[in-house]
């Protein structure tokens, strides 16, 4: 994340405050300049170009801290959420302030990497647009399906969470992690499947997408990974399907991507050169970090913070996947 500092007093400020801590002004984010900008005591900012903007009308019902377009109306990214619970669902209204959080978050990385974001109202048939469910009262089952993506909202709960990552397997399980996730199906169908050219690569790095999903994800739930799945693989769910290797992996360049950027921020790295590899980036930042953080985790009585093996194959599907920023800045 972006340092940020109040316009007025200049003291931090981080990116979900909606009032300086120090001298009380009121804040709110400004997506296009991607800043907290400083507003008057109705929500309103006026930008350089003289436009107004007001403070989203869901500050109170899912803590957005992000400004409209209209008074009374909603930021971009509280437009992307389709649907949401109920306002008697009183639980899952609590998990939904939650996943707003971490949408909010996902959009802000997006916008940094350049990654186009068409939402719904734009493609009816393919833009993108997130149903954020209470599974109060029915199952919900997170996934994406032609540019919608589902969340359970019950995953906001540490316990649940912690219960299903032990379930299947996992070493790491949040709610940011299933929307990196899921936004990584958009956008290979955004950005892989919309060229030839790159629909032959993925194949040739991640396999044949054309393969059954259903029965590939019997298979994997029946036989489990194959004992050498770390050697080509960044997890044990991504070698279900070639869909799930690269989801996996545009998750895990997101998580990279940010956390770096936010070290650099605070200066624990230096910037990186202009004209590198990922590879170099991973090699050269992104372990010696990693491994420093993990021991960090450590010293606090926590698990490793990154506990993945980034072996030679997976680094060439990062590669792939931090290729694509050129695509999306076509295609944007």
């Amino acid at each position: 994340m972006k340092k940020q500092s109040c316009g007025i007093c200049g003291s931090a400020v981080y990116f979900e405050n909606s009032a300086c801590l120090h001298c009380g002004t009121n804040l709110a984010y400004l997506r296009h300049s991607r800043a907290l900008v400083a507003v008057d005591s109705q929500g309103r900012y006026t930008d350089a170009s003289g436009a107004s903007w007001h403070r989203c009308k869901n500050l109170l019902l899912s803590g957005c801290t992000w400004l409209a377009p209209e008074s009374g109306g909603q930021c971009f990214s509280c437009e992307l959420t389709r649907t949401r619970p109920n306002d008697d669902d009183a639980k899952g209204l609590s998990q939904f302030m939650e996943a707003e959080r971490a949408k909010r978050h996902l959009i802000a990385e997006l916008d940094d990497l350049g990654m186009p974001i068409v939402p719904r109202a734009e493609d009816p048939d393919g833009g993108l647009a997130f149903d954020l469910l209470s599974s109060v009262k029915e199952n919900v089952v997170i996934g994406h399906a032609a540019g919608v993506i589902t969340i359970n909202l019950a995953e906001s709960d540490d316990a649940y969470r912690e219960r299903m990552r032990t379930q299947l397997d996992e070493p790491y399980r949040t709610m940011l992690g299933h929307f990196r996730h899921e936004v990584g199906h958009y956008f290979e169908t955004v950005l892989v499947f919309s060229d030839k050219g790159r629909t032959r690569e993925a194949r040739d790095l991640f396999g044949d997408d054309t393969k059954d999903y259903q029965a590939e994800i019997d298979r994997h739930y029946s036989e489990g990974a194959p004992p050498d799945w770390n050697e080509g693989f960044i997890s044990k769910y991504a070698t279900m399907h070639p869909y799930e290797d690269f989801a996996e992996s545009f998750a895990h360049y997101l998580h990279i991507c940010d956390t770096l950027g936010t070290a650099r921020e605070y200066g624990l790295i230096s910037a990186a050169p202009q004209e590198i590899s990922f590879r170099d980036v991973v090699e050269t930042e992104w372990l010696p970090l990693s491994i420093a953080l993990n021991q960090v985790n450590h010293s606090m009585g926590k698990d490793d913070l990154y506990p993945f093996i980034l072996s030679a194959a997976v680094i060439d599907k990062l590669e792939f996947v931090h290729g694509l920023r050129t695509s999306a800045q076509t295609v944007g």
